[in-house]
C-alpha cells in the first residue's frame, strides 16, 4: 500500500527525477519470435548489478488486472506472472543477482489493516457478479449480442496471501520458471537468483531490505553496487534512502490519475457495465519508467551546523519524520498531509530544532526521544492554525457545491412561465415557421387568463402550507413551495444535514491552546525504526 500522495509530491516537487527507461521489443519473422538479447549492453545506457522484485506488485495485477480481461484461469495467470517478469528482466538486465520476494506472514499491525480491506473485496466481488448476471439479461432480452460467458470460477484476490493453495502453485510454478530460464536464456547464465516465497515470514519489501544489508555486512561487497528495485509502493522510495546505497534505482509502472477501466462485460472501453451493448474487446497497456532520487541532498543541506553536517544522518531523520504522515503500519497524525504540505513544514521545523538540539533526531537506527518531542512541539504551534484552515476550506467547498446543485436546479427547471402560441419559444433554424396570429385579441385574453390562474394555483398551495403548519408560512422544507407553486420534496432541500463533528479540531481548548495531538503516538517510539 505505501504512502498515499507521496510518490505524486515528490514527482511534482523534483520532476526532473523521472526518467523514462527505453524497452527493447521482441520481434517476429515468418510467425517465430525472437526473443530480446539480454546480454547485449542495456539500452538505458546503465548496467544494473542487482534487481529486486517485490512479487506482490507483479502478482496483483496479473492475476486480475484493471485494464485488460482477466485470466481465464489459473495457468493464465502464471503465464502472465512469467512474462511480466521477463519484460522486467528485459528492462533492467541485472548481471549478479536477481531477487524474488513473496509477502509473507504480516506483522499484526498490517494484518489489522488487511482485514478490512479484504473484507471489502470480496463483498464488491460478489455484487460484481450479480450485476454482471442482471445486465447480461437485460441486454439478451433486448436482442442484443453479448459475447458467450466463460464457464469459470471467480478469482478471489483474496487467496493472494500467505497459506493458501494458490500461493503454494505460484511458488512451484516460479521454480520451476526460474530453472527453465537458467537453463535456456544466455541472459540468466551468470546471475545468481534467490527466491523467498510465502511461506518466508515477513513483507516482501523488509526481506529485500534485509537481504541488502546482509550483503553490505560482507567484507567482499561492492560498495559501487547498482541496485534496482521493482515496486510501486512509495515507501520503498525511503527504504531504498535508508540502505544509503549510492547507486539504487526504483522502476515502476507509470500510472497515469483517473484511467478509465474497461467493461467489466465484454472488456471494451469507453462504457461502463450499464451501459453494456456487447462489442469486442479493447487491449490497452503502459510502458514502466525508472524514478532515481538525487535532490534530497539539496534539500536537507544546513549552514552553520555547530557540528559538521552529515548527509547520511540528515537522510536517516527524513525517513524517520515520513513516518509521521503515516504508512502501512502507522496511522498519519491528523494535522500532517501530504497534500497539505506536511513533509515540507516538517523539513522547516527539523531544520531549526536541528540548530537549537546540537544533533540529529537518530543515531543507529534508535530515535533520541528528547529531540523528536521538540519537533511535535513545533507541530503541536501549528496545529491551530492548519485545523482552522482545513475547517474553512471544507466550509468553502460546501458553500459552493450548494451554489453549483442550486443553479443547476435552477437551469433545468426553466423559467416559471412559459408563453404559447405566436409569442413561445421556438428554436433557432431554418425549420423556424411562425404562426400566423387569427385573432390578436382573443390570444392575448387566453395569455391573461393562464398567467392569472397559475398565480391563483400558487397562492392556493402556500395557503395549504400554511394551514397544515398552524399558520407558519415558512415551515420545513417538506411542506414549503417554490415559485412555480411545486411542493419541494425533503431530498430537494439546499440544507442538507452534516455529521456531527464530535471532534472539533478547529477550535481550541479551555487554556487557549491546542495539546499537541502527536505527543502520545511518540511517547512509546522506542524501537529501531530500520
Amino acid at each position: 500500500m505505501g504512502v498515499p500522495a507521496f510518490f505524486r509530491w515528490l514527482s511534482r516537487k523534483y520532476p526532473s527525477i523521472i526518467v523514462h527507461c527505453v524497452e527493447e521489443k521482441g520481434k517476429e519473422c515468418n510467425g517465430v519470435r525472437i526473443p530480446v538479447d539480454t546480454t547485449r549492453p542495456n539500452p538505458n545506457e546503465v548496467e544494473f548489478d542487482n534487481l529486486y522484485l517485490d512479487m506482490n506488485g507483479i502478482i496483483h495485477p496479473c492475476t486480475h488486472p484493471e485494464d485488460k480481461p482477466a485470466p481465464k484461469n489459473e495457468d493464465e495467470m502464471m503465464v502472465a506472472i512469467f512474462e511480466y517478469i521477463d519484460r522486467l528482466f528485459n528492462i533492467v538486465r541485472p548481471r549478479r543477482v536477481l531477487y524474488m520476494a513473496i509477502d509473507g506472514v504480516a506483522p499484526r499491525a498490517k494484518m489489522n489493516q488487511q482485514r478490512s480491506r479484504r473484507f471489502r473485496a470480496s463483498k464488491e466481488g460478489v455484487e460484481m457478479v450479480e450485476e454482471k448476471n442482471r445486465i447480461r439479461e437485460e441486454i439478451v432480452q433486448r436482442g442484443g449480442y453479448v459475447p458467450p460467458e466463460e464457464i469459470k470460477e471467480r478469482f478471489d484476490s483474496n487467496c493472494i496471501t500467505p497459506g493458501t493453495e494458490f500461493m503454494d502453485n505460484l511458488a512451484k510454478c516460479l521454480r520451476y520458471y526460474i530453472a527453465d530460464r537458467l537453463s535456456n536464456d544466455p541472459g540468466w547464465k551468470n546471475i545468481t537468483v534467490f527466491l523467498s516465497d510465502a511461506s518466508v515470514p515477513g513483507e516482501g519489501e523488509h526481506k529485500i531490505m534485509d537481504f541488502i544489508r546482509r550483503q553490505r555486512a560482507q567484507p567482499n561487497h561492492d560498495p559501487n553496487t547498482h541496485h534496482c528495485l521493482c515496486g510501486a509502493d512509495a515507501d520503498l522510495i525511503m527504504l531504498g534512502l535508508a540502505t544509503h546505497e549510492p547507486n539504487f534505482t526504483i522502476i515502476r509502472e507509470e500510472f497515469k490519475p483517473n484511467k478509465p477501466r474497461p467493461c467489466a462485460l465484454c472488456g471494451q472501453m469507453g462504457h461502463e457495465i450499464k451501459d453494456c451493448q456487447g462489442v469486442a474487446r479493447e487491449k490497452q497497456g503502459e510502458s514502466p519508467c525508472l524514478s532515481c532520487f538525487q535532490y534530497l541532498a539539496r534539500e536537507l543541506t544546513m549552514a552553520s551546523l555547530p557540528f559538521p553536517f552529515d548527509f547520511e544522518r540528515s537522510v536517516d531523520d527524513w525517513v524517520f519524520m515520513c513516518f509521521f504522515v503515516g504508512n502501512d503500519f502507522l496511522p498519519h497524525l491528523p494535522s500532517l498531509e501530504i497534500r497539505e504540505g506536511a513533509i515540507d513544514r516538517l523539513v522547516n521545523i527539523y531544520k531549526d530544532v536541528v540548530h537549537k538540539t546540537s544533533g540529529y533526531l537518530t543515531e543507529n537506527g534508535f530515535v533520541k526521544l528528547e529531540r523528536v518531542e521538540m519537533i511535535m512541539q513545533a507541530v503541536g504551534v501549528a496545529e491551530d492554525n492548519i485545523f482552522k484552515k482545513r475547517k474553512e476550506d471544507d466550509e468553502s467547498f460546501k458553500r459552493r457545491m450548494k451554489e453549483k446543485r442550486k443553479r443547476m436546479k435552477t437551469e433545468q427547471q426553466g423559467p416559471a412561465f412559459l408563453t404559447t402560441g405566436q409569442f413561445a419559444p421556438q428554436a433557432l433554424g431554418r425549420g423556424y415557421r411562425p404562426q400566423a396570429v387569427q385573432n390578436a385579441r382573443h390570444q392575448a385574453y387566453d395569455m391573461r387568463m393562464q398567467s392569472s390562474e397559475q398565480h391563483n394555483r400558487n397562492a392556493a398551495q402556500s395557503l395549504k402550507a400554511a394551514m397544515r403548519n398552524g399558520g407558519n408560512s415558512s415551515a420545513g422544507p417538506s411542506n414549503s413551495t417554490d415559485s412555480r407553486g411545486m411542493k419541494r420534496k425533503a431530498e430537494d432541500s439546499d440544507s442538507e444535514p452534516e455529521p456531527e463533528d464530535n471532534v472539533r479540531h478547529h477550535e481550541s481548548s479551555t487554556n487557549g491552546k491546542s495539546e499537541p495531538l502527536s505527543r502520545p503516538l511518540v511517547a512509546g517510539c522506542t524501537r529501531p525504526y530500520l
